[in-house]
């Protein structure tokens, strides 16, 4: 591709580079400059233009943006229309967006002309959701070098992993201190996230703050049990931890560098993933609970390695009124 200033007798098949307003109108940038288009400009007192000009090899902004898309297009992602050289890829349903950076990396390496930019990975989206836009900056970029960059980005560099479904079971603790609204109020909040992520809350049961009561509620054959306590767990031999060891269980995480989430556990039992939820779990506000049933309600497997993971990018915002701030006295 050339690009430069242009006499307008050799401007004919260009592309104008700049809108141009006129009195008769605005010539827009991006349009391929035709003899009426000279006329008018002629007519206003131009005498040159900025444009570019493709040659033998070069891909066309809009082609080169859609075939990059469509190298990146897998189930639950649809490429938009190119326009402008851009082209966007959209969730087709709610999930977790799963991202090769190292491939994006090294498309993007290929060509400063050619840039992918995508959500973060295990970022959770929505149906009509952006998940990642192509901009080819230029007018046009040579044909290799397109190629070069759908060959980098190979097969699987973004993918959906869709949400549900999914059978839950609650386990609500109390003790005789503990409010009863509080019971209700942990309901009906774990069951408003479970449900928007395609999950059934199947069962709630209600139980006292014992080792051996909290063992005898849990179903190992619902998909997934969450532990609501009415005490938090300090310690991986505390009264929920050593319920679901009691049962058969293992515990593969205790503990997430994740907050608000911190006192969060994962255990396993009989196939079914178990979390224990930290008291931040009561409140609808984001935090480190969301993470992992985000991935576990889209079938990505959650484990103590992927949980070591999370630190970077775990601070969350400050809950107000929490019982310990991070900054007491702020």
């Amino acid at each position: 591709m050339t690009f430069g200033e242009l006499a307008l007798d050799a401007a004919e098949g260009a592309i104008l580079a700049h809108s141009l307003k006129l009195a008769s109108g605005t010539v827009s940038k991006g349009t391929v400059l035709g003899a009426e288009h000279l006329k008018r400009l002629k007519e206003a007192g131009v005498e040159f233009v900025i444009a570019a000009r493709l040659e033998p090899g070069d891909v066309a902004e809009d082609d080169a943006a859609s075939r990059v898309a469509s190298r990146l297009v897998a189930p639950g992602l649809n490429p938009t229309k190119a326009f402008a050289g851009r082209a966007n890829l959209v969730a087709g349903q709610p999930g977790i967006v799963m991202v090769n950076s190292r491939a994006v990396h090294a498309m993007n390496r290929v060509d400063e002309g050619i840039t992918l930019a995508t959500l973060p990975d295990m970022m959770r989206v929505n149906r009509g959701q952006l998940v990642a836009t192509i901009k080819v900056i230029p007018y046009a970029v040579a044909a290799a070098q397109v190629d070069a960059a759908v060959e980098v980005l190979g097969g699987g560099a973004i993918r959906l992993a869709p949400f549900g479904p999914g059978r839950v079971q609650l386990v609500l603790t109390r003790l005789p201190s503990f409010k009863e609204s509080l019971l209700e109020k942990g309901r009906k909040v774990v069951e408003d996230r479970v449900c928007a992520l395609g999950l059934e809350l199947a069962d709630v049961a209600v139980v006292e703050h014992r080792t051996e009561a909290i063992a005898g509620a849990l179903d190992p054959e619902m998909d997934l049990i969450l532990i609501l306590g009415a005490s938090a767990t300090s310690d991986r031999a505390d009264v929920a931890p050593a319920a679901v060891s009691a049962a058969g269980g293992v515990i593969q995480r205790f503990g997430m560098p994740v907050d608000p989430g911190n006192l969060l556990f994962l255990a396993e039992l009989k196939g079914a993933s178990v979390v224990g939820l930290p008291g931040c779990a009561r409140s609808p506000a984001m935090n480190g609970v969301d993470w992992v049933l985000e991935r576990l309600a889209a079938g990505v497997p959650v484990d103590g390695q992927g949980i070591a993971a999370m630190g970077v990018g775990g601070l969350l915002k400050e809950m107000p009124g929490r019982p310990q701030p991070r900054q007491p006295g702020k």
